[in-house]
């Protein structure tokens, strides 16, 4: 091979070398770019609602118990016995009580017989009294005549007083028996109820669900009636007996559509409606609830007492929205600056517990709601430095509440943004405070699932970089979120994640082998 041919064959393999690279270089930095995941703004219904689990219970659950002690000497029902008010449904052994009836039957006898006795005295006392009026009549018409000494005549009124006095002292004795009857007569009505309530009998109709009593066992009823039966009284209509969250409570009402599984028919939803939200809270590991009470129809007798049910409460519904998956306002694109914010924000809260009125689905942190502050408030200087020593020194409480257990964590979120807002408000004009409040207002909608609130979600721009666009939000069901306004249409698809492509670890080489 001559010069010449070595210099052409050299700068074609040169030229070859430099369309490879920049085809490697290309493809390596077509690697490096971002990918992201994608998802459509999309319209539909929309539901908000609550969820729990409770257990299910009769209406009217009637429990039968004994008022005296004695032992079961017969029972006449089982489970799922029906019965009518007033049946006989047990009975203890009423030998005891039949002998106190007797005895209290003799004691009103003897009252009576001694009530008699009393009378008597009465009539003697009566007519001793009649004798010893005649007898001072006459003495004292002999003494008019001088008679008899004015002695005899003392003697005969002072016969007369005495008689007077046993008379009064036998009525008052007649009194007295006529007291001791009535008592023993009460006694005696007194033991044939205890005689009469050894006979356990239904109170209500219904069906026994339970029942905890056996032949030859002993009741002792002493300062309560043991439970002898359970009686529901209607088990066609039920009820659910949920425990609802303090943060949820809120928003359930009167009224509301509620759906509720239970396990036995997973397959199955059953239907019903709020029917009662009870006042009294019950704490356990200091976690408030309160008891809602869920009305459960069971016409077929599917339903059984003491079932776990999940229980679905809707407090608010909408047919046809713009929504949007709650991950597309939860994402910050890498190099926006967000990411910064978003490592300052030290509540985790959907709302951001900085100020209370922005935030939307998506948090954003502290500085952030700063920013927002600063903008819809208009803040001078002298408040802005203000604003910032408060959430600083907030930033510590934020990062512990963070770290606490759930059951503790949303009360604790609760303090800071309660004292936030009152510190807050403590620098703002008037004009600027009614504003705030409305913020704040718009932040417990959007706790609530009743929306509101603010957002930010990015689209890939014409560039194919993210573009930020500011969204008004409305209903929440925890995973899509209704768009109010907003620079976004159906269909239009949003960024709800990233991904990098995986990076070359180099240009392949021609294979040798």
């Amino acid at each position: 091979m001559n010069k010449r041919s070595l210099i052409i064959v050299l700068a074609a393999v040169a030229i070859a070398g430099a369309g490879a690279y920049g085809a490697w270089s290309a493809w390596d930095r077509a690697g490096d770019a971002p990918k992201y995941k994608l998802a459509k703004a999309e319209s539909g219904p929309l539901i908000a609602a609550v969820s729990a689990t409770g257990t299910l219970n009769p209406v009217v659950s009637v429990q039968v118990g004994s008022q005296v002690s004695g032992q079961i000497k017969e029972i006449l029902v089982d489970f799922n016995s029906p019965v009518k008010s007033g049946q006989l449904i047990a009975r203890l052994d009423p030998e005891t009580y039949q002998h106190r009836v007797r005895q209290a039957e003799a004691d009103v006898d003897a009252a009576r017989a001694a009530q008699g006795v009393q009378q008597a005295e009465v009539s003697r006392a009566r007519a001793s009294l009649s004798n010893a009026q005649r007898d001072y009549e006459r003495k004292k018409t002999l003494v008019e005549k001088n008679f008899i000494s004015p002695a005899e005549r003392d003697t005969a009124q002072n016969t007369l007083d005495a008689a007077r006095a046993s008379l009064a002292s036998a009525e008052a004795q007649v009194k007295n028996g006529e007291a001791i009857v009535r008592q023993r007569e009460a006694q005696l009505a007194a033991a044939r109820v205890d005689l009469e309530r050894t006979s356990i009998k239904a109170p209500v109709d219904g069906i026994v669900v339970k029942r905890s009593i056996e032949p030859g066992q002993t009741v002792a009823a002493s300062l309560q009636a043991p439970e002898l039966f359970i009686i529901a009284k209607n088990l066609t209509d039920m009820q659910v007996e949920t425990s609802i969250d303090e943060a949820d409570v809120g928003r359930v009402r009167l009224g509301q559509t509620a759906s509720f599984t239970v396990d036995a028919f997973a397959g199955r939803r059953f239907e019903g409606e709020v029917r009662q939200v009870r006042k009294a809270a019950t704490v356990v590991s200091n976690v408030v609830t309160y008891t809602v009470v869920v009305s459960a129809a069971n016409p077929d007798l599917t339903l059984l007492p003491g079932m776990t049910a999940n229980v679905r409460i809707i407090t608010a519904q909408k047919d046809k929205v713009l929504k949007l998956p709650n991950a597309a306002l939860r994402f910050r694109p890498a190099g926006s600056g967000d990411e910064k914010k978003a490592a300052v924000a030290v509540s985790p809260a959907p709302t951001s517990s900085a100020a209370p009125g922005g935030g939307g689905a998506g948090g954003g942190g502290l500085a952030q709601q700063r920013e927002r502050l600063v903008a819809e408030l208009k803040l001078d200087a002298d408040q802005q430095a203000r604003i910032d020593a408060i959430y600083d020194s907030m930033r510590d409480k934020f990062r512990v509440a963070r770290d606490l257990p759930e059951s503790e964590k949303g009360k604790a979120q609760e303090r800071n943004r309660a004292e936030i807002r009152e510190r807050v408000s403590l620098i703002l004009t008037p004009e600027q405070k009614k504003r705030y409040d409305e913020m704040a207002g718009e932040a417990q909608a959007v706790r609530s699932g009743a929306g509101g609130g603010a957002g930010r979600i990015w689209i890939v721009g014409e560039d194919a970089k993210p573009r930020a666009v500011e969204l008004r939000l409305g209903l929440t069901d925890g995973s899509m979120t209704e768009i109010i306004s907003g620079d976004i249409k159906e269909g239009q698809e949003v960024i709800v994640g990233q991904q990098a492509a995986p990076k070359a670890s180099g240009m392949p080489g021609p294979r040798l082998f």
